[in-house]
């Protein structure tokens, strides 16, 4: 039996986390922790979990637990995962990884000093049901030679004016972390890899919500240069009513390739066709959400299921080199950060 311990139970925790664990064979969710002692005890009672615990060390410092599963916000990502590690158990970590590259590089430092034990992070999912399709095309030449992309990540979940502050709003609580930048940069990461360098600019459109000063952008532009000459223009809202589908299009020498991250469709031009169409998926390119067995399987016969700490560490460079470029007003390098 696979006794794990829930510290922070979410939204994505509840919708999917804790439904998928509870589904295994051989796997108990024993005791869970949430911010509140009360909501704690809402959750055990919805999913029949027989403990609650008020601290999350009382968790991590239980020798009948094999596995932490972290669902809080990234403030506590990466004491959590330290601690954790420490006392011997297996982790999965909510995304996003960190607060910063820092603490995420301090993740990965503990992950290799503690190797025989499975770390996870939760993957994002965005593009998860037909990306690998979309990369394979990518990556066999679709479009002959890429020269640029452009992502386009806008939304309204911030407009109104008179909400307050989402956590996702807060530097303290979430850190660097802005909108989806994050997200999309782990998702870029798969399809072509990440940039040498980028410079980006933000800005706060609504300063001010219900007495609290916002700093993290509501609305950021990235531009980047990634290996082979391909340019990345990218633009994340928060504050964008009625936009569009979020999407990512590829410019090439032969055509286009598109993938829309509402409907999951990829749609591909080739000069010689002179129109988009939609691309037909092989059935053995859909993946669907398989989180919990994945990290279950690994616990169980070994192996690093994906996405790793690394992987982590990567979309967590990109975040940190958005947040220095807005800062120094000026390209920056990833390899120097």
């Amino acid at each position: 039996m696979i006794r794990i311990g829930v510290i922070g139970a979410g939204a994505i925790v509840q919708r999917r986390h804790l439904p998928g664990l509870q589904a295994i064979p051989g796997v108990q969710v024993a005791v869970v922790c949430n911010r509140r002692m009360e909501s704690a005890a809402q959750v055990a009672r919805t999913f029949n979990i027989r403990e609650v615990a008020e601290r999350w060390e009382d968790v991590v410092a239980r020798p009948d637990i094999d596995v932490i599963w972290i669902g809080t916000t990234p403030h506590l990502h990466a004491p959590i995962t330290i601690a954790a590690l420490e006392a011997g158990k297996h982790v999965f970590c909510q995304a996003r990884m960190a607060m910063n590259l820092e603490q995420a590089r301090a993740m990965v430092a503990a992950s290799r000093t503690h190797a025989t034990q499975v770390t996870m992070l939760c993957p994002p999912p965005n593009g998860m049901k037909h990306g690998l399709y979309f990369e394979k095309l990518f990556r066999d030449g679709l479009i002959g030679q890429p020269f640029h992309f452009h992502l386009s990540a806008l939304g309204a979940q911030w407009a109104d004016p008179l909400a307050s502050a989402h956590w996702r709003q807060q530097t303290e609580i979430s850190g660097n972390n802005i909108l989806s930048v994050g997200i999309y940069a782990e998702v870029l990461g798969r399809f072509m890899g990440y940039p040498y360098s980028l410079c980006a600019q933000g800005r706060v459109c609504i300063e001010e919500r219900n007495g609290d000063q916002v700093k993290i952008p509501d609305f950021i532009q990235v531009i980047g240069q990634w290996p082979e000459k391909l340019a990345g223009v990218m633009e994340w809202s928060g504050v964008a009513q009625f936009a569009p589908h979020e999407t990512v299009e590829i410019y090439g020498s032969e055509g286009a390739l598109v993938y829309d991250f509402a409907t999951d469709e990829i749609l591909a031009g080739h000069h010689m066709d002179g129109k988009l169409v939609t691309v037909t998926i092989p059935p053995t390119f859909v993946k669907s959400w398989t989180v919990e067995a994945d990290f279950i399987q690994a616990v169980r016969q070994g192996g690093q299921p994906q996405p790793s700490f690394e992987v982590g560490l990567r979309y967590m460079e990109f975040v940190e080199a958005v947040n220095c470029s807005m800062s120094k007003h000026a390209w920056v390098d990833l390899g120097e950060l």
